[in-house]
């Protein structure tokens, strides 16, 4: 397996925006899972539902509208443009929106389950020994939705690391910039370099197969400390 420089630049553009993406998810996504998980508002199913749209949408169609967005005559465009940021597109910050956009189900749905599957009885509890709202989140929120923050993680990072779609309508193919490797992958097939193809796509591959299985193995370690946990208590 042999690996051009240009590959090794999108290799790290793509670890760069994966990384950036989970974080700024898990921080946005952990409020809005947790709202998610307790509401009984009528608002919950339509939120539920923009929430969910990256799994039913095709990602063009997701990427084409962020662009008319985010263009120069876009709301978020001339909000950005007002502020003297310029325009989002064809840039890595582009990328980082469209990216959290895309894979926000894959972080705020496994939190949400986690947040569910705890139950009202460790915050009533809590609330009986006069633990405030924030040091009920804190200290028993947090800790028992551990495994959903694991898998949410883990999710989130692999699903930008796959993208395509979006990034190509949001990004183009900017070298250093926006060239990632799902874009560096199409390039090689289509100048029929399939050696370079396939190193990549090999690399991908065994990277996507050894975080499933990190993930897994996280379930299952975690799912049986929770499980005795609650046997416990």
């Amino acid at each position: 397996m042999t690996l051009t420089a240009a590959d090794l630049a999108t290799l790290w553009l793509t670890c760069k925006l994966a990384i950036t993406v989970t974080l700024i998810l898990l921080l946005i996504g952990t409020p809005l899972a947790w709202w998610l998980s307790q509401s009984r508002s009528w608002l919950k199913a339509p939120v539920s539902a923009i929430v969910s749209l990256p799994l039913v949408l095709p990602p063009t169609v997701i990427g084409f509208y962020l662009l008319l967005a985010m263009g120069p005559q876009g709301w978020i465009g001339e909000l950005t443009q007002q502020l003297g940021l310029g325009t989002l597109p064809f840039t890595f910050w582009g990328l980082v929106v469209g990216s959290v956009i895309y894979s926000m189900p894959f972080v705020v749905q496994p939190i949400q389950n986690a947040m569910e599957a705890m139950g009202q009885r460790p915050m009533e509890v809590a609330a009986t020994l006069r633990a405030s709202p924030w040091d009920r989140f804190f200290t028993v929120v947090l800790p028992l939705a551990r495994p959903g923050f694991l898998t949410a993680s883990v999710l989130g990072f692999a699903h930008t690391i796959g993208e395509f779609g979006v990034v190509l309508m949001l990004g183009g193919n900017i070298p250093n910039q926006t060239r990632v490797v799902s874009v560096q992958i199409y390039d090689h097939v289509e100048a029929i370099n399939y050696p370079q193809a396939h190193s990549l796509a090999g690399l991908m591959v065994l990277t996507s197969f050894l975080i499933l299985l990190a993930l897994y193995l996280l379930q299952r370690r975690y799912g049986r400390a929770t499980m005795t946990s609650g046997l416990s208590q």
